[in-house]
C-alpha cells in the first residue's frame, strides 16, 4: 500500500498544479471576453478552438487518446468560454435527442442549451436572436437528406456556421427492459427507418407508434408499460428506461451530420466547406453549365441534392456543399460566374470542416 499511497501523493500535487492552470487560462479567456465586447465580437470562434485542439493533438504522447485530449478540451473551453458570455445554442429536442448531443459534442456542456419541438422552432429561436446559435440535422449516412431542414433554408436568412459529424447508435428501450413485454413501439420516423430490418424480424407483429423525437419516444415510453422506445442510450438514463435490444440500427457505421446554423459564419481556416443554394433555368444542359466554372476551378463537390421549389411546378432548387471558403479566390471567382446563369443563388456559409470528415 506504501506505493500506492505515495502514488496518490504525487496524483494530488498534479490536480493541484491543474486547477491553478485551469484558473490561469480562465482568466485569459476572461481578458479576451473583455476585448471581444469592447470590439464587438463573437465570443465563439470556432477557427480558433479548432486551431487549439489540432495543436494539443499534434502535442498530445499519450497515454491519452487523441479522442479523449479533444473531449476534455471541448470542456475546458465551453467553461472558460461561459465566463466570457453564456452561449444560448437551440436545437431539435427535447432533452437526450441525436441533435441535443450533437449540441453538446460541439459547444460542450457550459452553454445555455434551448429545446425546440420542431426544426422550424429552432431557425425561430435564432432569428428572433433568443439563441445566437441553432442545430439542426441535415443528412443520415444511411437515409439520406433530412429534405425540411433543406427547405427551411430556401425562406430563412441564416447561414451555417458549422457542422457536427454524430456516430448513432438505436437501442430498444422500456420500463421492463424484457421484449416479451412490449405491445407497441414509439419511434421518430428516421429512427424507424434505420432500424428497419431488425424490426421486421424480431418484432414484425408490433405496432409502430410514431413520436417527434427519439427523446419524446422515450419520455411516453417512460409512463407506458406495454411500451417501448427507439431511442439512444441517453435517453434512456434520462427518462429511466432499460435495454431490452441494444444496436437494432440496421446499418452499422450509422452517422447522422448536424448544421450550426446563426445569423453570421466564421472566418477561413485553410480546411472548410461551402453550402450554396441555386435554381436554374428550366433548358437543356442548365445544371452542366453552372457546374462547369466550378469543375474548372478545381473545386471538389461533396454533396448535391435538389428540392422542388414549391414556387412553380418543374422548377428546382439545388443544395450543394464543396471543400474550401467563400474567401479563397478561386471558389469566389468560380460562384461569380455561375451567378449570372442562376434564377437564384445563395450563400449559405463557408465553416470549417468537422476532423476526419465522415459526410455521407
Amino acid at each position: 500500500m506504501g506505493e500506492i499511497e505515495n502514488l496518490r501523493k504525487n496524483i494530488d500535487a498534479i490536480d493541484l498544479d491543474i486547477l491553478k492552470l485551469l484558473n490561469e487560462r480562465a482568466s485569459l479567456a476572461l481578458e479576451i471576453g473583455r476585448e471581444k465586447r469592447e470590439k464587438k465580437i463573437s465570443c465563439y470562434a470556432p477557427q480558433r478552438e479548432k486551431e487549439v485542439i489540432a495543436n494539443l493533438m499534434e502535442h498530445n504522447s499519450g497515454p491519452l487518446s487523441n479522442e479523449t485530449v479533444k473531449g476534455l478540451y471541448r470542456e475546458i473551453i465551453s467553461a472558460a468560454r461561459s465566463l466570457e458570455e453564456p452561449l444560448k445554442v437551440a436545437y431539435f429536442g427535447p432533452i437526450a435527442t441525436f441533435t441535443h448531443m450533437a449540441a453538446i459534442r460541439h459547444f460542450g456542456s457550459s452553454a445555455d442549451f434551448i429545446p425546440a419541438d420542431r426544426i422550424r422552432g429552432v431557425f425561430e429561436e435564432v432569428e428572433s436572436g433568443r439563441a445566437s446559435y441553432g442545430v439542426v440535422p441535415i443528412e443520415n449516412s444511411n437515409e439520406g437528406v433530412v429534405n425540411y431542414t433543406l427547405d427551411m433554408f430556401v425562406d430563412s436568412e441564416l447561414l451555417v456556421s458549422g457542422e457536427i459529424m454524430l456516430e448513432i447508435s438505436q437501442n430498444l428501450l422500456s420500463i421492463s427492459g424484457d421484449l416479451s413485454r412490449i405491445k407497441h413501439i414509439y419511434s421518430f420516423l428516421p429512427a424507424t427507418a434505420q432500424c428497419k430490418g431488425w424490426l421486421e424480424k424480431n418484432m414484425p407483429a408490433v405496432p409502430i407508434v410514431e413520436a417527434s423525437s427519439t427523446a419524446k419516444a422515450a419520455e411516453i415510453a417512460s409512463g407506458d408499460a406495454e411500451g417501448a422506445a427507439i431511442a439512444g442510450e441517453a435517453a434512456a438514463r434520462i427518462y429511466n428506461l432499460k435495454l431490452a435490444a441494444r444496436d437494432i440500427e440496421d446499418g452499422k457505421h450509422n452517422f447522422t451530420r448536424f448544421l450550426v446554423i446563426s445569423k453570421e459564419y466564421p472566418a477561413r481556416t485553410g480546411r472548410d466547406k461551402t453550402s450554396i443554394m441555386f435554381s436554374v433555368k428550366d433548358r437543356p444542359g442548365a445544371l452542366y453549365d453552372i457546374l462547369a466554372p466550378l469543375k474548372k476551378a478545381g473545386i471538389n463537390l461533396t454533396k448535391i441534392e435538389s428540392r422542388p421549389s414549391k414556387r412553380k411546378a418543374w422548377e428546382y432548387i439545388f443544395f450543394v456543399d464543396m471543400r474550401g471558403h467563400i474567401q479563397d479566390k478561386p471558389l469566389h471567382k468560380a460562384i461569380q460566374t455561375i451567378k449570372k446563369d442562376c434564377l437564384y443563388l445563395k450563400i449559405l456559409g463557408s465553416y470549417p470542416m468537422v476532423d476526419d470528415d465522415k459526410s455521407p
